[in-house]
């Protein structure tokens, strides 16, 4: 009985050892299985950080190229800007220039039309009246006699005869002509030439007849005629100067002069 008992006794408390020692070995294996679950699910979660980490660093870096990108399109805008802005200013420094330029053609042009007018004007005909007649002649025509004149009441009578000579032989058809050759005769009168003198003042008596100094050119011919010893020749000039003009003075004057041949 006890051997029985004995028996049986050990005989369950093996079978509550092998129960026990079945259930830890149950538990180990679980435990085993959650730390695997668990490193799996570590690595999921790794890999998607490292997958979002990936993401995310190629999100920046496109961003980033983006940004350099922009701010280069930023720079090249910049530049394009400045460039513009140095056209811009070169344009209107040309622009500028060519006004300025334009300006001053318009101005030579203005002073060239000037000078060209008064030139003209130098050269066209003007109005004139010398010894009471009145006639068209060239300003140069106007300026020579004048300048003659001029010499011949300085007293330089040998002067005057070379510019009167001169003038008429440039300007034969002059409406100064009867005034120059009374003015050469009294200079070459004033010269002792009394033979060219006789010549140029019966030449304006020809030429102007009614001259107002046709009296004055007949007195002074009776005058060379008498200073040659030509007594018939100058008593014939004085009284058809008298009968011509016998109310001038150079009338009165070669009345007095035939008193004093008698």
């Amino acid at each position: 009985m006890r051997l029985l008992l004995s028996r049986a006794v050990l005989a369950g408390c093996v079978a509550l050892s092998a129960h026990t020692a079945s259930a830890g070995l149950f538990d180990d294996e679980e435990a085993r299985r959650a730390i695997l679950d668990l490193r799996q699910r570590l690595d999921v979660v790794k890999q998607e950080k490292l997958e979002t980490d990936r993401r995310i660093a190629e999100e920046v870096q496109r961003a980033a190229d983006e940004a350099a990108q922009l701010r280069r399109s930023i720079l090249d805008l910049q530049n394009q800007l400045e460039a513009a802005r140095s056209d811009v200013a070169k344009s209107r420094g040309q622009y500028e220039q060519l006004a300025r330029d334009l300006a001053d053609v318009q101005r030579k042009q203005k002073d060239a039309n000037s000078g060209l007018e008064e030139r003209l004007r130098k050269l066209e005909p003007v109005q004139v009246s010398v010894d009471g007649r009145e006639f068209s002649a060239d300003p140069a025509e106007k300026r020579e006699y004048e300048s003659n004149l001029a010499i011949f009441r300085k007293g330089e009578f040998a002067a005057a005869t070379n510019g009167f000579v001169d003038f008429l032989n440039r300007n034969p058809q002059t409406g100064y002509r009867p005034s120059a050759l009374f003015w050469l005769g009294n200079a070459q009168y004033a010269t002792k030439d009394c033979k060219s003198a006789i010549v140029n003042f019966k030449s304006l008596i020809a030429t102007a007849p009614d001259h107002v100094h046709v009296p004055e050119a007949m007195l002074t011919i009776a005058n060379c005629q008498l200073e040659a010893k030509d007594s018939k020749g100058a008593r014939k000039t004085l009284e058809d100067l008298i009968a011509s003009r016998p109310s001038t003075d150079a009338a009165n004057a070669a009345k007095d002069r035939l008193s004093r041949m008698k």
